[in-house]
């Protein structure tokens, strides 16, 4: 197939062409958002060929033309359409700072560090929720394929999992801020079970989502327990003075370190050793966000090329 025709002005003859097409035109975008472009344009031309009953695919391609757009068109559209949303949805810009202590304080400042850190805690739950389901939903499915309720049962476990993909992406991209798709992969209407299964099956996302959900049960427990632990580390640090201070302990040991009314010398270092944990697990908080949002990024979402 000769995917640069529509760019000398020939309209591609069939669905699968245009698609084509249009994922060639809209080259080198963000994966998540070619997902949707593309999902869009299958769910209109479809709907208009089952409208138009009795035409082809390209005569439906061309009545669409005028109101949907040529695949340059459309990827044009949806290109200056992203930039647009981008710029609205996208956090105000921290202030940048040159001094080095301007930079490791100033991730307070940033609120995609606190979607991290609220990612972190919540990581526990959904990990745990998609480890059981995943290995529950396949246990029963394998077991029970040898049944003729095994099969519908495979495609809604299959197709759960697609829509938990989606679920988790819209959740990466509003806590961690990486563009996840916002559709899902578009199934056409009126196929068969089995024609249903074998694109599941042949899809390879639905194989790395299941990976992913995987995954989350150790990333969850290690996020969670390691943000639960330095920030009650360092929130205790400097705490710690204060409540000597109010005579409300009479002494208080920190890692085989003891503090006392009568050493207030110490009071200072675990205020300040308290603040730089704190602020150090922003930062982890703030990579960790961005590391997750790169490995959701690569296996949820299908890859542009095909």
């Amino acid at each position: 197939m000769n995917t640069t025709a529509s760019a000398a002005g020939r309209l591609p003859v069939s669905i699968p062409e245009y698609l084509e097409q249009l994922r060639t035109a809209l080259a080198g975008a963000d994966k998540a958002m070619i997902q949707d472009a593309l999902y869009d344009a299958e769910e209109y031309l479809r709907a208009e060929l089952a409208e138009q009953a009795g035409k082809s695919e390209a005569e439906v391609i061309a009545s669409v033309a005028g109101s949907y757009g040529a695949p340059e068109e459309v990827a044009e559209i949806y290109r200056e359409t992203e930039v647009t949303v981008n710029r609205a949805l996208r956090p105000p810009a921290p202030p940048k700072r040159r001094s080095a202590l301007g930079r490791f304080f100033g991730v307070a400042a940033d609120p995609r560090t606190y979607g991290a850190l609220f990612y972190m805690l919540l990581s526990l739950a959904t990990g745990i929720f998609y480890f059981t389901w995943v290995v529950t939903g396949a246990s029963l499915s394998a077991g029970l394929l040898i049944l003729i309720i095994g099969i519908p049962l495979l495609m809604l476990f299959l197709a759960s999992v697609r829509l938990l993909s989606l679920v988790e992406g819209r959740i990466v991209e509003v806590l961690l801020g990486e563009r996840m798709p916002r559709r899902p992969l578009y199934t056409q209407r009126g196929k068969g079970w089995l024609e249903r299964i074998k694109e599941m099956f042949t899809d390879g996302r639905t194989w790395t989502a299941m990976l992913y959900m995987l995954l989350m049960m150790p990333l969850g427990t290690a996020y969670f327990t390691a943000v639960v632990s330095l920030l009650s580390v360092s929130l205790s640090l400097i705490a710690a003075p204060v409540v000597l201070m109010l005579g409300h302990a009479g002494a208080i040991n920190l890692d085989g370190v003891t503090i006392t009314p009568e050493s207030p010398w110490l009071w200072p270092l675990c205020i300040v050793g308290g603040i730089v944990l704190l602020f150090a697990t922003l930062h982890l908080a703030r990579a960790v966000g961005m590391f997750h949002g790169w490995l959701a990024k690569h296996l949820l979402v299908r890859s542009a090329v095909v």
